[in-house]
């Protein structure tokens, strides 16, 4: 199993919308969000994956009028991105004792999680959907994430029955060691998504990648 990644603790988080906390409240807790790597024995070689933007690179900037009409909040149950093949359902993702966002299971590799106290996909605000990039057996749900590129679209099945439809923005990566979480998870005025996994190299000393790859998207 990966080492537990080392975390600031988090800020008092203001109150949101509907009385959920804003993102930026709990932003440091999933600072370089490093659960979501790969979960190697030490003596591993994990193939890393690559990345389609740069941590400078600042996301583009969308026609509003590309911009769809928030929806209600309901829970995410599927995640469809078929420029990469992924058709995964969704868990929930919760803060543990230690303030860290807890991780997926590891011993699912076709699952992603959804941040469950931020925004749901669809409604205003910044959702947060993070899956693994492989485990220690095989590669994971989000192997193929750096293939996504501004202009691609996915979209999220709810369980209200509706499916919200996204476009990506922006693909960047950031090292874990300063990973701007401002930028990140700040909340939107709009509603937008941030797929997240791990990138760069694999560290066989911490036992676990150096960066993060932060695709930005938003509702159609």
């Amino acid at each position: 199993m990966a080492a537990d990644p080392s975390s600031p603790t988090p800020s008092a988080a203001a109150a949101g919308r509907g009385g959920r906390l804003t993102l930026w409240g709990v932003a440091a807790v999933f600072l370089a969000v490093s659960m979501f790597g790969g979960r190697h024995q030490p003596d591993d070689t994990p193939q890393a994956p690559r990345a389609s933007g740069t941590g400078t690179a600042a996301a583009a900037s969308a026609d509003p009028r590309d911009t769809g009409a928030s929806l209600p909040r309901s829970t995410p149950t599927r995640l469809h991105i078929p420029k990469i093949d992924v058709d995964a359902p969704f868990t929930t993702l919760s803060l543990g004792a230690s303030g860290q966002l807890q991780p997926p299971p590891a011993a699912d590799t076709n699952l992603v999680g959804w941040y469950a106290d931020g925004a749901s996909p669809g409604e205003e605000g910044t959702a947060i959907i993070a899956g693994h990039v492989d485990t220690v057996t095989s590669a994971a749900v989000f192997a193929d994430l750096y293939e996504l590129e501004r202009g691609d679209r996915f979209s999220v099945e709810r369980a209200d029955g509706r499916t919200a439809e996204f476009v990506v923005d922006s693909a960047e990566t950031y090292p874990k060691d300063d990973f701007p979480s401002e930028r990140v998870y700040a909340d939107a005025s709009r509603p937008e998504v941030r797929l997240i996994t791990c990138a760069g190299d694999y560290d066989h000393t911490v036992r676990d990648y150096t960066d993060n790859l932060v695709v930005f998207a938003h509702l159609v």
